[in-house]
Order: C-alpha cells, then structure tokens, then sequence
C-alpha cells in the first residue's frame, strides 16, 4: 500500500506535550560508552532548505503578521515551512538545547549565532506554519542572513516527512507516535562550540540548573535585548571564556562541572586551527572517530559526546543511551533483553539496534521516540540522571578528585 503523508492531529502538539518543556526528565545528559558503528547506506540527498514545499506561500503581509501576533512596529516573517515539517514545541523544549525560552503564548526567543529571534506558529493558518522576529537588526540584510541561519539551525535542509515514513514502515512504535504527533520533532544543528558547553553542564543534572548554568555562561557574551522577561546575549566566544576563572564557576553554582569547562576551554585553544575550527572539521569524521575525538576534552565521556555528535556535528545515527532509551529499546526493538541491567556492553547492543533498525538518521527516529516516552507519562520529574552502566565510571572520576565533589551524589540508575 502506498504510504500517505501525515496530517497534523487535531489535538494540539502543545497541550500534548505542554509538561515537557518543563520536565525533559532524565534527557542523555551524561557519559554512557557508544560503540563504533558502521556507517549505514546514505538516504537520496535532501532538497534545499526552504524549497520543500512550493504550495506554502510566503505572501502573507508583515502588516497581517504583525496583527496576528499582536506586536505593533513587529517585522514577523513567513517561514516556508509546514508544521508537520517543524513542531516548535516538539523540536525546542526537548532537550536538546537549553537557551529558549517561552516568552509568550505559542512564542520561543532564542539565539541563533548573532541573532535574537522568535518563532512562533501561525494559529489561524491550516498548515500551522512558522513566522519569524528578528529582534533589532542592524542592516537591511540581517533578515536574509537571519533566515539562512535559522534554515541551517533548524536543518531545514533534511525533509522530515520522508524520513518519517519510512521510520513509519520499519517500526510500528514509531507509526503509532507519527500518527500522534502528526510530524515536526527535528534534530537541530546546533554551533559546535556552544552544544559542547551546553552539555557539559548537563551531566549529572537537573533541567532547572542546566538552564541556569547555560545562562550564566551565556552573559559573558554580547548583550542582545530582553524579551518577556529575559535577558538574551550571544554565546560567548573561546577567547572571552578563556577569561572565566573556574572559582567564579563555583560561586555561580556549577560545582565540579566548573573544573571542566575551564579545562575544556583550554583544551580546545590548544586544537590545531583553535577549537572552533577542530570542532567543526569533526563534522567530516566518522561517528566512531568524533566520539573518540570529543572525549579527549576535560569532562566528556561518550555519552555526552553522542548527544554533541547528534546535535551539532551531523553524525545523524549518534544514538544518546539513556534509562529512557534503553526503556524503548527492551520495549520494541530488544524485548528479550527486559528486566537485564543496563551495562556498557548492551548499551552498545541499543546503539546498534536503532542505527539496524532505522539507517542514517537513527538519532532523529531516536529522538521522536524519547519524546513519546516522555509524552506518555503522567508525571514527569524535572532531573537529568545516569544509567547504570555509567555509575561506577563516574565513582571513579570522583575518587581521583575527592575534594571536587558538590552536593549532587549518584543514588542509582536514574
């Protein structure tokens, strides 16, 4: 039978999952071992960002969009884009960064590179597309580059309805979430540098502290504005971290992490070409290579380093082990290996399962399916814990530097 495309449900994505921005509970936050795998076939190329879809119009007036979204002297922007290409609620509040913030109804402002933005759907509109605010631009062309940034921030340039069918056809878990969800949860493509810093705060952690450690590393950067309450600045460049002393850090309450991120500063500074060109020459590397690549710097593991991998560097099968993964994993695609420990061996078993399962783009499929474990629950704790097979290795990294240890202890597997 031919596969149908999805329609988005009826019921709104954002009442669906409207605990999630404030839970993402146990998100890939810290160092589990991923297996070097075999790079599997490469799906047809994608079609260009922003040219998917010829039938969404973008001539909708700024005027009209200014009084949808009720901000007089606002210049909002049409985004080409279906919502069933891209759920904000499903692709921004779910841990895969931690620097948006909800500044309205529907609304989410953040950085992307330089640039403040918002995003926000259009209610009244039948495809629920997205429009943009760029907040003070500073030439006639900030608009454009803007748009570019964010068509290479949101990845824009890989179409999320094919993969999903065919996601759709190799699970039935994955078919019965498409036809809940109705599309949209993308993988972002996120600034190297600032996705290795994000999840160095992450590890061992609590959302509402991730949030705030990322915000303090985020205001020794340029100041931007302030939108509904928020001071936004661009993230901070290597040279302007390197001046951050790791007693500030501590002060500021990053505990242990704060040895780490002073650590890795120095460590990419001293990569060939500076970190910022090493972080991104990953991006030609295979998966197994990145991992190994990133966990030279201080603080990351290969847990933390899948997450980088999937979220800045490209590497689309990087699947992230967490206690909800390995749920999903023993659930639908490992059932034999219910009520067994999670250990460094099967979680290198899980990673292998889902690139076998779903391909090159095991990660996104990975993603969607995270979502729909944290969507199913009823109570979502705020916390970002470990998986058994990462406990002993973080005892040991902590018996090394007794005297570097916070209030946070390991109780279990998360």
């Amino acid at each position: 039978m031919k596969s149908q495309p999805f329609s988005f449900p009826s019921t709104s994505i954002s009442k669906l999952l409207s605990p999630i921005s404030a839970s993402m509970s146990k998100r890939r936050r810290v160092k589990s071992p991923l297996p070097p795998l075999s790079t599997p076939p490469s799906p047809p190329p994608p079609p260009s960002p922003l040219k998917r879809n010829p039938n969404l119009s973008t001539t909708r007036s700024r005027r009209s969009l200014a009084a949808t979204f009720g901000g007089e002297g606002e210049s909002w922007e049409l985004l080409p884009i279906s919502r069933s290409e891209l759920s904000l609620p499903l692709t921004l509040p779910t841990g895969q960064s931690f620097r948006w913030r909800l500044t309205g109804s529907g609304r989410f402002t953040g950085v992307v590179g330089p640039y403040l933005v918002s995003l926000s759907h259009l209610d009244d509109d039948p495809d629920g597309r997205v429009a943009f605010l760029l907040h003070s631009p500073v030439s006639s062309s900030s608009s454009a580059d803007a748009r570019e940034a964010l068509a290479d921030y949101l990845n824009l340039g890989v179409s999320l309805a094919e993969l999903w069918r065919d996601f759709a056809a190799a699970d039935s878990r994955f078919a019965e979430l498409a036809g809940r969800f109705g599309g949209g949860a993308r993988v972002l493509r996120q600034d190297p540098v600032e996705c290795v810093f994000q999840f160095l705060c992450s590890s061992n952690n609590n959302i509402a502290r991730i949030e705030k450690m990322v915000g303090v590393l985020s205001s020794f950067g340029r100041p931007l504005a302030s939108v509904g309450g928020f001071e936004f600045h661009e993230f901070p460049s290597l040279e302007r971290l390197s001046f951050v002393s790791e007693q500030e850090l501590r002060e500021a309450g990053f505990g242990y992490r704060a040895k780490y991120i002073v650590g890795t500063v120095k460590a990419l500074q001293a990569k060939p070409g500076g970190g910022v060109e090493w972080l991104a020459s990953l991006r030609e590397l295979d998966l197994h290579e990145v991992i190994d690549a990133l966990c030279t710097l201080p603080g990351v593991g290969p847990k933390v380093a899948a997450c980088i991998a999937l979220f800045s560097l490209d590497q689309h099968h990087a699947i992230p082990v967490d206690t909800h993964v390995w749920r999903v994993a023993t659930r639908y695609l490992l059932p034999e290996l219910a009520g067994t420990n999670l250990t460094p061996k099967l979680c290198s078993r899980v990673s292998e399962a889902f690139v076998a399962k779903f391909g090159k783009y095991a990660g996104w499929a990975q993603n969607v399916l995270f979502i729909g474990e944290l969507s199913s629950q009823k109570v979502l704790v705020p916390s970002v814990g470990v998986s058994t097979c990462e406990t002993e290795a973080i005892k040991r990294k902590r018996k090394k530097s007794r005297g570097d240890v916070d209030s946070e202890e390991i109780v279990g597997s998360g």
